[in-house]
């Protein structure tokens, strides 16, 4: 049985003229140069930045102080909020003994509970919707109750399908 060893070379037999050995993966100096530049065009940059929002800033302050119109549009006569009326309803407020404080005027807390009132005495109570013409609002417990009594319309189906 003959031997299943690799075989033996000399080292004459394994030599390519056209491979060479490599004396460096990478071009040090061009990675060097990258780098300086990038971190150069990056320093340029942020410098740029924040000088220029702080020109803008400084803008800004300037308009402010001069009360000088932001824009070149005019503004329509009705735009400003009259100065004699509140922006917000009033919220009750705390007396120093502790007491709730109830406001002059309606808050929303108030609004909502009129809301809540007045949608429970739709729901539960008789009225007209329309006298003119006879349209009349019935207790939603009634209502169910008839439309169980009476019944709902159906519609008749057709049977789909080619006869």
């Amino acid at each position: 049985m003959p031997d299943r060893q690799h075989p033996h070379y000399d080292d004459l037999d394994i030599i390519n003229v056209e491979t060479q050995h490599e004396k460096s993966d990478v071009n040090v100096r061009a990675l060097l140069w990258t780098i300086g530049i990038s971190l150069v065009i990056g320093v340029i940059s942020y410098v740029a930045i924040w000088y220029m929002f702080r020109f803008l800033e400084g803008r800004q302050r300037r308009a402010v102080r001069a009360q000088a119109p932001l824009t070149q549009m005019q503004r329509p006569a009705d735009a400003s909020v009259p100065k004699d009326q509140p922006l917000l309803q009033p919220f009750p407020g705390k007396e120093p003994d502790g007491e709730v404080m109830l406001p002059f005027r309606d808050t929303p807390v108030v609004d909502l509970v009129r809301l809540r009132l007045t949608e429970k005495r739709a729901l539960t109570t008789y009225g007209w919707v329309d006298q003119q013409k006879g349209i009349v609002r019935i207790p939603i417990e009634e209502a169910k109750r008839l439309a169980l009594q009476r019944g709902f319309p159906v519609q008749a189906t057709t049977t789909g399908g080619s006869q």
